[in-house]
């Protein structure tokens, strides 16, 4: 994922957002925004001493914050590395807020451990 490419949302669409996110993360809204309405996202998650392990991740783009996101990622294009997880449009656009700081510091297109941890349930 290239950040040149992306597009910023339109002011309608991030006015709708703004009230959600504070400081930095309201600068990078408008680009999360349109990765949002992407609705998929190819990456590879980092695994420290190991080869990364590339991932596709797809959802379902609906309009307003408190909307459901219903996420799907598969890992290493195995049908049983898929995980589903659904919450709410303005804690997923959250998670591609850090996706996008992460690129922009990195390189690398991946998800926080704190995604994964919802992900995989380690915080219910």
């Amino acid at each position: 994922m290239s950040l040149d490419k992306l597009k910023p949302a339109n002011p309608q669409e991030v006015n709708v957002y703004n009230p959600y996110y504070q400081g930095r993360k309201r600068n990078a809204l408008p680009y999360a925004i349109s990765l949002y309405r992407e609705g998929n996202l190819e990456g590879e998650r980092t695994i420290e001493g190991g080869d990364s392990i590339p991932f596709v991740a797809t959802w379902s783009v609906s309009s307003l914050p408190a909307d459901l996101t219903r996420l799907r990622i598969q890992f290493d294009g195995n049908a049983d590395l898929s995980y589903e997880l659904i919450l709410a449009n303005f804690e997923f656009i959250d998670y591609l807020i850090e996706v996008l700081f992460g690129i922009k510091k990195s390189k690398i297109t991946d998800f926080s451990q704190a995604f994964y941890r919802k992900l995989l349930r380690y915080e219910e």
